[in-house]
Parts: structure tokens; C-alpha cells; sequence
């Protein structure tokens, strides 16, 4: 399959870069074919100037190729107050754009990232489960799921994977999360 992951995380020794190490090293075994993109690696410019706003419903756009012909997408970040780091937001502003993730008509969205298959979140977080699920009612989770990808990407299977009190995870716990991964990674119908 076709496969981007994005890495998002300033510091290339974090928990989320090693589980991103992982991801792509598990999927690279599989026959995947992997594009990774480390937002922070590469010095990502996440906000739009003024020109790209004006030419945002016409293109042409800096991160137009990111999506086209993608199978699968993984987003590996840690959640920080119950949201993605603004730098994968600005990712996200620039590469689910109009004519490339949805088109727009008489007000309502018409997905294009219709060859989208399988959505992976994996993701890391301070706090306990129960602070996200029961008190926060995964807000994350929602916005990604309802809405980012039902718009744009409505057939794709959407995973989140959230590694909770990531600050003090033991290596058992590490290892058990990332046999999650694996799992749901074989879970897809076809490399």
C-alpha cells in the first residue's frame, strides 16, 4: 500500500520518533510502499502566507502532492491539551485543501480522497485514560474522525492508538502498545 506517515515531535529521540522508527520499520517489512515526512526534521513551514491564503481554493499548493495517490495515513504525534501540535495542524491546513482532499459545491463537501483506505493515528499522552475518555470525551479523536476524514475520506478505516501516562511508560507497557500497532497494521487488507 501506499503509505504516508507523519511524524510530528521537536525532539528526534521522543517517544513518538521512536514509535514512528518503529511504524515505518514494521511497515517497510510488510511490503509497504513508505513516504515519511518529519515535520520538525525538515524545518516544515506550517503557516500559510498571505499569497498561498489568496490561492487556497485554486492552487496551486506547496504540499499538493502529499495525498494523491495515498493508501494509508499515519499520524504519529504526542497530544498536547487534548489537541495535535499546531505544527501537524499546519500540515493539515495545507495539505487537506480543495481539489485535492474535498471539493466544494452549493456549500457541501464532496470527499476526493476516495482511494484513502486506512487512517492510523498513533499517538502519545501525559494523562490517564480516563481524563481523555470520560471527563474530555476524546476531543481529538472526534475532530479527526468527524471532522477531517468523514469529509474528505469517508471509506477509509479510521484507528486511533493512544499510548496514555507516556511520561512514565515502563518498557512492558511500551512493548505491549507497540504490538498494538503491529496488530492493527496487519489488519489492513493488502501491502
Amino acid at each position: 500500500m501506499k503509505t504516508l506517515c507523519i511524524l510530528c515531535h521537536p525532539n528526534r529521540n521522543s517517544l513518538s520518533a521512536h514509535l514512528a522508527d518503529h511504524t515505518v520499520t514494521y511497515l517497510r517489512e510488510r511490503g509497504h510502499d513508505v513516504t515519511l515526512r518529519d515535520l520538525y526534521g525538515e524545518g516544515y513551514a506550517p503557516c500559510l502566507s498571505e499569497d498561498e491564503q489568496a490561492r487556497y481554493n485554486t492552487g496551486p499548493h506547496v504540499d499538493d502532492a502529499d495525498l494523491q495517490g495515498v493508501e494509508a495515513l499515519v499520524l504519529i504525534f504526542p497530544t498536547w491539551w487534548s489537541g495535535m501540535p499546531a505544527m501537524l495542524k499546519g500540515w493539515v491546513d495545507r495539505s487537506f485543501l480543495p481539489s485535492i482532499a474535498f471539493d466544494v459545491d452549493a456549500g457541501a463537501l464532496h470527499p476526493r480522497l476516495t482511494q484513502l483506505q486506512e487512517v492510523l493515528v498513533i499517538t502519545t499522552l501525559g494523562g490517564p485514560a480516563w481524563v481523555d475518555r470520560l471527563v474530555m470525551r476524546r476531543p481529538l479523536y472526534r475532530v479527526l474522525k468527524w471532522g477531517l476524514l468523514k469529509p474528505c475520506a469517508p471509506k477509509a478505516r479510521f484507528t486511533m492508538l493512544s499510548l496514555y501516562g507516556a511520561e512514565t511508560v515502563t518498557e512492558p507497557r511500551l512493548s505491549s502498545f507497540k504490538t498494538r500497532i503491529t496488530r492493527q497494521i496487519n489488519r489492513w487488507s493488502r501491502p
